[in-house]
């Protein structure tokens, strides 16, 4: 919890905005977890969406759940720049 709070500070939300901002995201995006592509309300998300929310909430157990390669194509594919060894939550970019 600590984490969390600390990232939402760092984007100057507070806990509950980053909860909510979770929720929205992932309500808009849940296609995309049964292999649809992103609507253009998922792509909105994505490109608003604070990292310093969401990053804290990937745990190694939910790590293992996401294939990052396809994870960054479908983040790029929405126009979001996605850092080389960019370290978030328990995942780290090639």
């Amino acid at each position: 919890m600590w984490e969390v709070n600390m990232g939402a500070s760092a984007a100057g939300l507070s806990a509950a905005q980053c909860k909510e901002e979770r929720r929205i995201g992932l309500n808009e995006c849940k296609p995309v977890l049964y292999g649809k592509l992103p609507s253009p309300s998922c792509c909105e998300r994505v490109r608003v969406s604070h990292i310093e929310c969401v990053c804290p909430v990937i745990t190694p157990k939910l790590a293992a759940l996401i294939d990052v390669n396809r994870a960054i194509r479908l983040i790029e594919g929405c126009g979001r720049r996605v850092p080389r060894h960019f370290k978030c939550g328990s995942i780290t970019t090639p």
